[in-house]
């Protein structure tokens, strides 16, 4: 079940708005939302939710040990249990089989073969989201940043909540429990929800009609074979940074939106990334939550930026290594990882050793092309599919005739192309579209608090344009981490 889909929007929302916004007891009320949002995950694979309930299960107890436990070492002790649970977990389903294919290639290059056990296992939806939060649960118990959940029900509760449970926001406990006892004295805010709604009609009309557009010519490029040349590398990339920003972007609106229908304030996980004139600002408007937990359960506790340069950079390269490995079991997410640590610590040095600031524009244009190079290794299956289209990039290859070809639009007309792609694919209009929004347009949030009768009628009218583009259901990328 995904957020834009019939079953979705039509009976799994209502049904769930109709019970949680009732004057039934508040108890009541988070036991059915708990158990809507375990609905929720089982809709895709009920063999996993046995999976996330152990997850939950052991979470809670550890962190109450941790809590009750006086000594350092029974601390320690509790809180390594529930890292090596969690750990295992993820490690299993997730890297088993690149670990295995890793270890069997290393030996393959010295002539040794080894008959590798390949599982072939199914990745179970957000787990790499739902057991980094419980990490953070535990941690920051250990830690002292947060008191433990007073019962089962409300960490199974924090756990769970469907609209961030599959892709994020990463939230930590604390933020939640005090959302939690808000809700319970005080009820659901009226401009809360009509804001959240917004969001959310935006955020599906970021996925549905921006996204989802362009993603043929992304795939077309990525997934095809042979030479690539000039103009469709460049035409392919570009939709390809485009049909992530939007489909991440349209994710995480519709998240928070969710949340702020249903009562909660999700963290801010998303603000115009393309915007960012420098990588650095890149990441923190990026993904947010999870910069934020790398930042503050791994970086700052490998020392940061205390110690010079040298030992700053290193943080960064171990830090983004594990970053890009989170991302996916594959190597070039690794090197996709390793790429940003570099960019990061030639930023933090240049920072340091020069007084020299470019101009906005030229800086958010340098920022955006090295994330744009960076998001080949990203979307590419193989390092020699990403190979071909660098190569294609920097023009190795040749270059198609200029405006040889035109795309067709139903909608826009005929518009001069510079590639040829094939089969008269509708993306130029939505791809130029998709530019202008990511580095012109007024950010979501800022858009949602602005509701007035004009603004109203056009969300309406986005509404109505998503309802009738609903039909082939197309998970959002992040479903795959």
């Amino acid at each position: 079940m995904i957020f834009p889909s019939y079953i979705f929007l039509f009976c799994f929302l209502p049904l769930v708005l109709l019970v949680w916004l009732s004057r039934l007891s508040f108890r009541f009320r988070l036991l059915f939302l708990t158990l809507a949002s375990y609905v929720f995950y089982a809709w895709w694979d009920y063999r996993f939710v046995t999976l996330l309930a152990a997850s939950t299960v052991v979470d809670f107890f550890c962190g109450a040990a941790i809590h009750r436990a006086t000594a350092v070492s029974r601390k320690r002790l509790f809180l390594a249990c529930s890292l090596v649970v969690n750990l295992s977990f993820l490690g299993f389903f997730k890297y088993y089989d690149f670990f295995v294919q890793s270890f069997a290639a290393s030996f393959a290059a010295f002539g040794v073969s080894i008959d590798a056990p390949l599982l072939h296992i199914i990745l179970p939806l957000g787990i790499s989201f739902y057991t980094f939060q419980s990490i953070s649960y535990s941690l920051d118990i250990y830690r002292g940043d947060a008191e433990p959940a007073p019962d089962f029900l409300h960490f199974a509760a924090y756990v769970s909540l469907f609209p961030q449970l599959i892709a994020g926001p990463i939230v930590r406990y604390g933020m939640m429990a005090e959302q939690i006892r808000r809700l319970q004295v005080h009820g659901r805010n009226a401009i809360e929800f009509s804001n959240g709604a917004i969001l959310f009609i935006i955020g599906m009309s970021k996925k549905l009609l921006i996204a989802d557009q362009v993603a043929p010519l992304a795939d077309r490029l990525f997934d095809g074979t042979g030479v690539v040349q000039f103009g469709a590398a460049w035409l392919g990339t570009l939709a390809y940074s485009v049909q992530l920003y939007f489909d991440f972007s349209g994710y995480s609106d519709m998240a928070v939106g969710l949340g702020l229908m249903i009562g909660f304030r999700f963290p801010l996980n998303f603000l115009s990334p393309y915007k960012s004139k420098s990588i650095s600002e890149f990441w923190n408007r990026w993904h947010i939550t999870l910069s934020h937990f790398l930042r503050d359960y791994l970086f700052i506790p490998l020392g940061g930026s205390r110690g010079g340069l040298k030992k700053t950079a290193r943080n960064l390269f171990i830090t983004m290594f594990l970053g890009g490995l989170w991302h996916g079991a594959a190597w070039t997410f690794v090197v996709w990882g390793l790429f940003h640590g570099l960019l990061l610590a030639i930023n933090t040095t240049w920072r340091t050793i020069s007084n020299l600031r470019l101009p906005t524009t030229v800086a958010v244009l340098i920022t955006f092309l090295c994330v744009h190079v960076g998001w080949v290794l990203f979307r590419a299956p193989s390092f020699a599919r990403a190979r071909e289209i660098y190569a294609g990039m920097l023009g190795l290859n040749g270059s198609e005739p200029l405006f040889a070809y035109t795309i067709q639009s139903a909608t826009f007309g005929s518009l001069p192309n510079i590639v040829d792609i094939g089969g008269g694919v509708e993306v130029f209009p939505f791809l130029l579209a998709g530019l202008g929004i990511a580095f012109f347009a007024r950010n979501s949030h800022e858009l949602a608090r602005n509701i007035g009768v004009k603004t109203g009628f056009l969300y309406g009218m986005l509404l109505l344009m998503c309802i009738a583009s609903l039909g082939r259901e197309t998970p959002f990328i992040y479903f795959q981490f």
